[in-house]
């Protein structure tokens, strides 16, 4: 039987409860899942592309069970990337209509660079759908408190970086 690989690709600056909980949910879907961190230095990242493997890494050593989880940095199309990892689908949360639309758009241009990578899309849990890196950034940096919103170890990261 031939191997279920998925592809959960992000930023991930910082990860969040919203990225942790499609993480937990799509490790019961596949026998692999390889989360693929973006050097998208357009992004301006809070954390180096290092630090957030590391993040990833040690925020999801829990949840793998039965399924394999590796976490690799990566550049260049999402969709060449998909195929070096062997990816079968390419995992994407929806937290609210806008994103949607977002996806849809690529998940129609995707489609037309390899038609045989599915994109599975999960909806965020409903104490997550708010949830945005980009926000949890901001919060933080105007001292609002974010406890809800990261894991504690990624909040003492914030938290430090912006006391800098």
């Amino acid at each position: 039987m031939k191997e279920r690989v998925a592809l959960y690709p992000g930023t991930f600056d910082p990860l969040t409860n919203g990225h942790i909980d499609i993480v937990r949910r799509a490790v019961k879907l596949y026998d692999k899942l390889v989360i693929g961190i973006a050097r998208n230095e357009d992004k301006r990242p809070l954390f180096s592309l290092d630090e957030r493997v590391e993040m990833a890494l040690d925020l999801t050593r829990e949840y793998t069970g039965e399924t394999v989880i590796e976490v690799r940095p990566f550049s260049g199309l999402l969709m060449h990337f998909a195929e070096e990892v062997g990816a079968g689908a390419i995992i994407r949360g929806l937290r609210a209509v806008s994103d949607f639309e977002y996806e849809f758009q690529m998940v129609g241009m995707n489609q037309r660079l390899n038609p045989d990578i599915e994109t599975v899309f999960l909806m965020a849990d409903p104490r997550h759908q708010a949830i945005a890196s980009r926000l949890v950034k901001e919060i933080a940096r105007l001292g609002g408190d974010i406890t809800a919103f990261v894991p504690p170890t990624i909040k003492s990261r914030v938290l430090e970086r912006f006391a800098k």
